[in-house]
């Protein structure tokens, strides 16, 4: 899997990463626009997660089936992945979410990107760019105004037990989708998202009951700001867009960008959710959560533009893919760099990869 690669390819492999970072973070934030219509026509938020999910793993049984040498190859990652990353984050933010308000649930839940950059630091012992961990803390004082946490404050220890529990969930998502890529046998980012999900359906099924919904709701017409349209068109985004397009795209930038800044990146979800739900639910977008989209973005972006240790010759502290020596060459410490949600907030729309 090793690819040397001069110097000035470097930036476009960082580019690539962020523009697919940034196609995942939009798609994801579509999800709780999507799930609403389907909601108020009488489906229950969990039967709308279990919908998305299953929907998507059967949207991708055909790279399943092409990668289903990954099952033998490394069955732990796949399986960690599908628990954590897809039904870990969903039922430990469901679960926050009925004892807490909804902003604070999903403030915690994005409290994933700091605790990932703990976690390279101290356990994995890498070096982590001053960008990123400034970026991480911009982007979390951002979150805060997005989701107005001052409108909802209320303490519930199990509650933020749950929501500690998604956001440790979503690290799991970053670091799973970075390790697949690496060791002696390495697994193609796509069948980690396709078996991810099918394991995620798998589980959801088991606490969903999804027999005892209403599915003749989706043959009728919901109503989005006032308009109708058939039901499947919002459950077709839901599956199609905000699932199965956002993990694609998520797992595969992980390898571009790394994950403490992938993480950060992914931070712009809440910011997209509020004004997809502004913009095609009419839903009010004040002052505050401007103010804190633009520190958001301002997070993000001094995330992405930090040099990365790599280069700066820490390539011993970064193993390298195919389980080369962490003193790899510098050819090798350039791949490290260019190849390394119906949870619905106060305002019933903001969610995060986990509702």
């Amino acid at each position: 899997m090793h690819r040397s690669t001069a110097s000035p390819t470097l930036p476009s492999g960082r580019t690539l990463g962020l523009a697919l970072a940034l196609v995942s973070a939009v798609a994801f934030g579509g999800s709780g626009t999507a799930a609403k219509p389907l909601i108020e026509a009488g489906l229950s938020p969990l039967h709308v997660v279990w919908l998305r999910v299953t929907g998507a793993a059967v949207a991708l049984l055909p790279i399943a089936y092409r990668h289903r040498d990954a099952v033998l190859r490394r069955p732990g990652l796949l399986l960690g992945f599908g628990l954590l990353a897809v039904a870990g984050v969903q039922a430990c933010y469901f679960a926050a979410i009925s004892r807490i308000p909804v902003g604070v649930a999903l403030l915690i839940e994005y409290l994933g990107p700091p605790l990932l950059i703990g976690y390279v630091k101290f356990v994995q012992r890498k070096p982590i760019t001053r960008g990123a961990a400034v970026g991480a803390g911009v982007a979390v004082t951002g979150l805060a105004c997005v989701v107005e946490v001052w409108n909802g404050l209320g303490f519930d220890p199990l509650g933020v037990l749950f929501a500690l529990g998604a956001a440790c969930c979503q690290v799991g998502y970053f670091l799973l989708a970075d390790a697949g890529r690496r060791g002696e046998r390495p697994v193609d980012p796509l069948a980690v998202s396709a078996y991810g999900l099918l394991i995620g359906a798998v589980v959801l099924t088991v606490f969903t009951r999804p027999w005892q919904a209403d599915w003749s709701l989706l043959g009728g017409s919901v109503v989005m700001n006032g308009h109708s349209l058939p039901a499947l068109i919002p459950a077709a985004w839901m599956v199609l867009i905000a699932t199965v397009l956002a993990y694609l795209t998520g797992v595969v930038s992980v390898g571009y960008l790394s994950p403490p800044i992938a993480g950060v990146v992914a931070n712009l979800e809440a910011v997209v959710a509020t004004v997809l739900a502004w913009v095609l639910l009419g839903e009010h977008l004040g002052l505050p959560q401007v103010a804190g989209g633009l520190l958001v973005l301002a997070g993000a972006f001094a995330a992405q533009t930090s040099k990365s240790p790599g280069v700066e010759g820490a390539a011993a502290a970064e193993p390298t893919d195919g389980g080369a020596a962490a003193s790899g060459t510098t050819a090798a410490a350039r791949e490290r760099v260019t190849a390394a949600d119906g949870g619905v907030s106060g305002r019933s729309s903001r969610t995060s990869r986990g509702d």
